[in-house]
């Protein structure tokens, strides 16, 4: 781990927020969660982590040394790992930049990653918009990923949403042109604010504007049966466990699927 800059008192291996990131006010990429971790998880994180972890704390990273030149991807929010890790075996030839804050999916992760012998992944502990904002070059980025981010139900709280016109002011300097800008959700109307958000962006064009098929609205409200605006879920994004909780609730999952021009 390098040393964190004078700004930045480094965190507490490997995961937790640095005090400076609790002490600003603004939106975060996450919602803390501690969950307990199992045994596995922790012993993987102590042998792992030096290999496959970065605080972040506000050190410019040097990606193309990182991945070995590889085009990168960033991810925010994996969960316990499944999705990134079969994306990651699945395609070698990319560059994974994963971050997260929850403890255990960084251990359960590390041993996805320790079993399946890959390389081309970096988890990144604590908020992802200090990694975008502090760590990233510009057009530094290939891809950008934002599966089933947390979709704070409460009107109140829609400000802390991550998808919203002032991240998306920050992380587009960080998109390389061609950049695909993939987002996955379950809830409705945060599905409504990734389009809306998205689609407000002249630098973004929409690989779908035609829409996925979605029976969600009324046959007389869709245009050629389709939701305009909306993706298929493409065949190499996984199912999550966000996923499979949302349908097996019932909910309708949604993909949004953008390029930078």
């Amino acid at each position: 781990m390098s040393a964190a800059p004078a700004a930045y008192p480094a965190p507490m291996y490997p995961h937790k927020a640095t005090e400076a990131q609790h002490r600003e006010q603004r939106i975060r990429s996450f919602q803390p969660r501690r969950g307990r971790m199992t045994n596995a998880q922790a012993d993987a994180l102590d042998r792992l982590w030096e290999q496959h972890g970065l605080a972040i704390d506000g050190t410019p990273l040097d990606l193309p040394g990182l991945f070995g030149g590889l085009p990168v991807t960033l991810e925010i929010g994996f969960g316990m790992g499944e999705t990134t890790a079969a994306m990651a075996a699945a395609d070698p030839s990319t560059g994974i930049l994963a971050a997260d804050v929850h403890t255990p999916g960084h251990g359960n992760l590390l041993q996805f990653l320790e079993r399946d012998g890959a390389q081309n992944v970096r988890l990144a502990a604590g908020d992802a918009v200090i990694l975008v904002r502090d760590m990233l070059a510009d057009a530094s980025l290939a891809g950008l990923r934002i599966y089933f981010a947390d979709p704070w139900p409460k009107p109140k709280h829609h400000k802390r949403r991550l998808v919203q016109p002032e991240f998306l002011a920050l992380v587009l300097p960080r998109l390389a042109p061609g950049a695909l800008v993939h987002c996955a959700t379950d809830w409705e109307h945060y599905a409504e604010q990734m389009l809306d958000v998205l689609s407000a962006s002249p630098e973004l064009e929409n690989l779908h504007p035609e829409g996925d098929g979605s029976p969600w609205l009324e046959p007389a409200e869709r245009p050629a049966g389709s939701v305009p605006g909306y993706a298929p879920r493409p065949d190499w994004r996984p199912l999550t466990k966000f996923e499979r909780a949302g349908l097996a609730k019932g909910h309708v999952v949604h993909d949004l699927l953008f390029r930078r021009r």
